[in-house]
């Protein structure tokens, strides 16, 4: 059984405080975007495996703020080290969470090497997260989001998910200027 990820980010959005930071990538952030539109939507796509790096730097920059990364497994699987370098900031603001659909969905759909094997959550386990959740359900996901975003990061959760609606994949804008300009100046509003 798998989620499909616009249900997921929906469940995800009520929960989204309007100073919260988002940090999304790839297909995950084309969604969310077309969702949920906001200045703190940090667009990092075109920098494959540094969701969790960038969501670091922003959750130490901004203690105050939570920061939410929605990352996906092809990406993280150009990063794996940044877990231990997530859990080892010990960062109380950091949520991460991971899209799974074993394949590397904007380039193709390309399979992901040892798709059938790779146990994200217990990477992130073994990295140090103080905890570490997978979910194939949405019912089962939805009903633990408040714990778990109650909860002191660095949390991880690995969502096993099949695409759902087609949105579309804006590249001018996330590549744009105003882009990065909105998001800056909605950071130092505070």
């Amino acid at each position: 059984m798998s989620i499909r990820r616009d249900q997921a980010l929906r469940a995800l959005m009520p929960f989204v405080d309007k100073d919260d930071i988002v940090v999304a990538v790839y297909q995950t952030n084309f969604d969310w975007m077309a969702l949920n539109p906001r200045a703190l939507n940090y667009v990092g796509v075109g920098a494959m495996g540094q969701a969790s790096s960038h969501g670091l730097g922003l959750a130490l920059a901004n203690p105050d703020r939570r920061v939410f990364v929605f990352d996906g497994d092809g990406s993280l699987l150009m990063n794996l080290g940044s877990l231990v370098t997530v859990a080892n900031a010990n960062v109380a603001n950091f949520y991460h969470f991971l899209f799974a659909n074993r394949v590397y969905e904007v380039n193709g759909s390309h399979p992901l090497p040892g798709a059938d094997k790779v146990d994200f959550t217990g990477f992130a386990a073994a990295a140090g997260y103080l905890g570490a959740q997978e979910f194939d359900s949405l019912n089962t996901f939805s009903n633990a989001l408040p714990s778990f975003l109650g909860a002191q990061g660095p949390q991880f959760t690995t969502l096993n998910v099949v695409a759902g609606e087609a949105y579309p994949r804006d590249y001018d804008y996330i590549h744009s200027t105003a882009a990065r300009n909105s998001f800056r100046q909605a950071l130092n509003q505070r």
